[in-house]
């Protein structure tokens, strides 16, 4: 019944993106929406044969008086507002209070009925109660953690958070009630209970039954309230690590004369009466001076003091390491990395290394080459490195990106303006281009959707519905992808509500409810007036929909129809980001099955970025560009060569990156070993740092520095950063043994889509990764069905050479 909210993800890739387009990768799950509009409304929407003239897709995106007056067409069909994502009690912000009363005394029905079961029957069911039980929860708090960070009204934010407090205590709640772990634990030991149940209610027990477990249900009560005490205590040092990050020295005093290679118009911005450059030690600041100063000495100080965090949270995170080693040993694990991995695929520490060794060593010999291409350019200006001390015929940890930039930097041809590639990626059009390319992969398409009153946050919100072309309307996404003040500017999925089988019998219990909400039919009842499929079976049974919120920053476009002012355009980097969110949208969208509990990206850890990476690759394939790059004033098609001598200049520096990202993720393994509980008091996290990093990386780290100080991610990501390595592997693999590479048109290849879907998209989280992987690899992936330590290591000799880029 836990339930645990995905957090975050940014890799170096995409911290380089932010740095170039305020783009920071983000991935959230969470869960609700609706559809409850009368019948003429759907008569162009919902028929799978339907013929289909996307120009109004490009057209709500591109044109800002299109978009007005396309959003306005239907507002006859209302009086007063639908509530918001047509959530029939978010009207105002006080519908969050009855919302939330409505919805515990569902829960308690459910609650008592469990308790009450006394029959095999009755066992049957619990799966589906539970799993019922857990949707009604998630309804609420992942809709309120949405609306409290991305609504604009602070009454919807407060009521949003106080609802959200108020359902996460009766969690929490459940999450102690013993007597439902009891029968739970009674239905799994009851053969003709399990041979009734299919796989996926096989699956959604065996999670349930460990969500119960990791909240110490099985612990006697002294040690359940120590394991209360210690999740207590890491949740607020781990808000602490990441609220109060800061460096050793906020700022260093600098000559001017030394910060030679940056710009001198900024550097003037930040010089003190005295002549004195104050930089700012985090921020693009001292990034920038580590790329371009050409001091060798001023870019050491500035490096080692970027990367070196106050002693403070050091001690913050060496705590946090020590209560999450506590919790562990609590709970009858040798460590905190053995707890976290159980349920992933890796399952246990031992598989993580053997896929970091393997991926390391296949990716050494381009290392190596990378770094003798610097110390090329770096060796005919040796002299003055000699006479100071410094080391001439090495690169240094602070020589890596200053001679990077000087590497990969190449400027654009003199015949193209720098605005080149974003001329051929108005945002319209690039929305075109996904909704034809999943047309030609997986049959759905998307459809533009007026909204109705009070259904968005904001006028800007676009909404889209997903259509299939067997199964008719299966999705609505909301796309709020346009910057404006006061809106958080990190790119992130959210699924609002997941997919999930509403019986009959739950339909007529709603049916029969005494709420107010007259206006809705029985199955709109059911789904709280929201999105539902239209009956899937005899007995008149329901999916609720799959909704979707897509969250970006980018610039709004011009307010006219102006043929002198362009649409938003946008650049390489924010096209890979649109692409890997609308990965995570795919699988929610297609991941449809009967429990909410393994809907979409509700999957492992270490699965869920496989769809959202391999979507990267087929941003820049010529065969899905063809589908819709074209010149936003000239309609004319994009010339594929430029995009080929932009990724070849990426791919360049790809070890770097790699091996950056393997060293965090072998650190990481490290901070939650054994080795915690061990030392004890004297376990010291910079020795395990440079320790570390003296195993895993090329070029040796200043041994001042504490640069674990700023690793964010150990938060959210504990004992699994690899994660993201993990399925940029698997997604090279997948995109030359299914996709061809792209090559001779294979990008956009219907069987090859179907294959996909039928072996990855399509299960959600109720199908082991490994199966998924073998599944649709074929011969290539025998042997991998089962995992373990042989077939991590294998996926890590696949390497990522390439991947996206």
């Amino acid at each position: 019944m836990s339930k645990t909210l995905q957090q975050p993800w940014t890799c170096l890739r995409c911290i380089h993106r932010q740095q170039s387009t305020r783009r920071h990768l983000a991935t959230a799950a969470a869960t609700a929406t609706t559809t409850h509009l009368p019948t003429s409304y759907f008569k162009n929407h919902d028929s799978p044969a339907t013929t289909h003239d996307d120009r109004d897709l490009r057209k709500i995106f591109d044109s800002r008086p299109f978009w007005r007056e396309f959003s306005t067409s239907r507002t006859g069909f209302y009086r007063q507002s639908v509530g918001l994502f047509q959530n029939q009690y978010l009207t105002s912000p006080k519908g969050f209070e009855e919302y939330a009363r409505v919805t515990l005394a569902k829960c308690r029905r459910i609650v008592a009925k469990v308790l009450e079961t006394s029959t095999v029957d009755g066992y049957k069911l619990i799966v589906q109660d539970l799993d019922r039980l857990s949707d009604l929860l998630c309804r609420i708090i992942d809709l309120a953690d949405f609306v409290r960070s991305t609504h604009p009204d602070p009454a919807f934010q407060n009521a949003a958070n106080e609802a959200h407090a108020l359902m996460f205590q009766y969690m929490n709640t459940l999450n102690t009630t013993t007597g439902l772990n009891d029968q739970l634990g009674k239905a799994l030991l009851n053969t003709e209970v399990i041979s009734s149940w299919t796989e996926e209610e096989k699956t959604v027990a065996q999670l349930l039954k460990k969500d119960f477990s990791q909240s110490a249900i099985d612990l006697p009560r002294a040690k359940r309230e120590k394991f209360v005490e210690l999740s207590s205590t890491i949740s607020a040092l781990g808000s602490k690590f990441v609220d109060e990050m800061r460096p050793a020295k906020m700022s260093l005093a600098i000559e001017s004369g030394r910060l030679k290679g940056m710009n001198p118009m900024f550097l003037k911005q930040l010089q003190n009466r005295r002549g004195h450059v104050i930089l700012p030690i985090v921020g693009l600041a001292a990034q920038n001076a580590i790329r371009y100063v050409e001091d060798e000495a001023t870019r050491k100080e500035i490096y080692i003091a970027s990367r070196t965090a106050a002693d403070s949270q050091v001690q913050v995170l060496e705590a946090l390491l020590r209560h999450r080693a506590e919790l562990a040993k609590l709970s009858g694990f040798s460590s905190y990395s053995r707890m976290t991995l159980i349920d992933k695929m890796a399952q246990s520490p031992e598989a993580v290394n053997k896929f970091l060794s393997a991926l390391s060593a296949d990716n050494a010999p381009r290392m190596q080459e990378e770094l003798k291409r610097m110390l090329a350019l770096k060796n005919p200006s040796s002299s003055g490195e000699l006479r100071r001390g410094l080391a001439p015929s090495t690169i240094n940890a602070w020589d890596r990106e200053y001679y990077r930039q000087q590497l990969f930097a190449k400027p654009a041809p003199s015949s193209r303006k720098p605005d080149f590639l974003p001329a051929y990626f108005s945002l319209g059009t690039v929305m075109q281009g996904l909704s034809r390319l999943f047309s030609r992969l997986y049959g759905v398409r998307f459809v533009p959707r007026e909204p109705a009153p009070g259904e968005t946050w904001n006028p800007d919100v676009r909404r889209l519905d997903v259509i299939d072309e067997a199964d008719g309307h299966i999705a609505v996404v909301y796309c709020d992808l346009f910057a404006r003040d006061g809106k958080n500017p990190n790119p992130a999925h959210f699924t609002l509500r997941c997919s999930r089988l509403i019986s009959s019998s739950e339909i007529a219990e709603g049916s029969s409810s005494s709420s107010h909400l007259h206006n809705l039919t029985a199955a709109q009842l059911a789904n709280d007036g929201m999105a539902t499929s239209l009956p899937v079976d005899p007995s008149g049974s329901v999916y609720q929909l799959p909704t979707i919120a897509l969250i970006c920053d980018f610039p709004s476009p011009p307010p006219s129809n102006s043929t002198s002012q362009p649409p938003t355009l946008l650049p390489l980097p924010s096209l890979l980001t649109l692409f890997h969110e609308m990965g995570h949208a795919i699988h929610s969208i297609l991941g449809r099955t009967r429990l909410q509990n393994v809907s979409g990206t509700r999957c492992a850890t270490d699965f869920a970025e496989l769809p959202s990476v391999l979507m990267e690759r087929f941003a820049t394939d010529p065969s899905v560009l063809a589908l819709f790059a074209r010149h936003w004033e000239t309609d004319a098609p994009l010339p594929y060569e430029m995009v080929a001598a932009g990724l070849e200049s990426e791919r360049r520096s790809e070890a770097s990156d790699t091996e950056t990202q393997v060293l965090l993720a072998a650190v990481d393994q490290a901070y939650h070993s054994e080795m915690v509980l061990r030392d004890g008091k004297g376990f010291d996290s910079t020795a395990v740092w440079h320790r570390m990093s003296a195993q895993w990386a090329s070029v040796p780290e200043a041994p001042e520095t504490k640069w674990q100080g700023f690793f964010g991610h150990l938060v959210g990501y504990g004992g699994s950063y690899y994660s993201y390595l993990f399925d940029r592997a698997i997604a090279a693999k997948v995109w030359e043994s299914v996709f061809r590479g792209g090559r001779e048109g294979q990008a956009v290849e219907r069987g090859n889509g179907e294959r996909f879907k039928r072996e990855v998209l399509r299960w959600g989280g109720s199908r082991n990764g490994w199966r998924c992987v073998g599944g649709v690899l074929g011969g290539e992936g025998r042997g991998l069905e089962d995992g373990g330590e042989r077939a991590m290591e294998e996926v890590g000799k696949w390497g990522v050479s390439g991947v996206s880029r």
